[in-house]
């Protein structure tokens, strides 16, 4: 289970993260409101994932997740940069989340 708590908490950090972006610091209720629920609910699924996993495992995944969904979505939504490059580089980032996760002993 704690694998998949994980994976909730960094698909929460994108949402917090999108969040973020609207509340044009934290000045607008709507986005703020969601920015805070969504750090929340993301710190509650990390935490319980902590209770089995190593932190430096679990953290650096955690905001791998979170990297990764918050690039792809904003390719996809809102137009951002799509260069051969760019998805490179997202590839490391789950070569690495794939790696950690391979060698956890988990």
């Amino acid at each position: 289970m704690a694998w998949f708590y994980l994976v909730i908490a960094g698909l929460f950090e994108v949402v917090w993260a999108f969040g973020l972006k609207y509340s044009h610091g934290f000045t607008r209720i709507g986005p703020s409101v969601i920015t805070v629920a969504g750090m929340a609910v993301s710190f509650f699924f990390l935490s319980l994932a902590l209770k089995s996993l190593p932190i430096g495992t679990a953290y650096a995944i955690w905001t791998g997740i979170g990297a990764l969904g918050t690039v792809i979505v904003g390719m996809i939504l809102f137009g951002e940069p799509r260069e051969w490059t760019r998805i490179l580089f997202l590839l490391f980032i789950v070569t690495g989340i794939v790696g950690l996760k391979v060698t956890s002993g988990e």
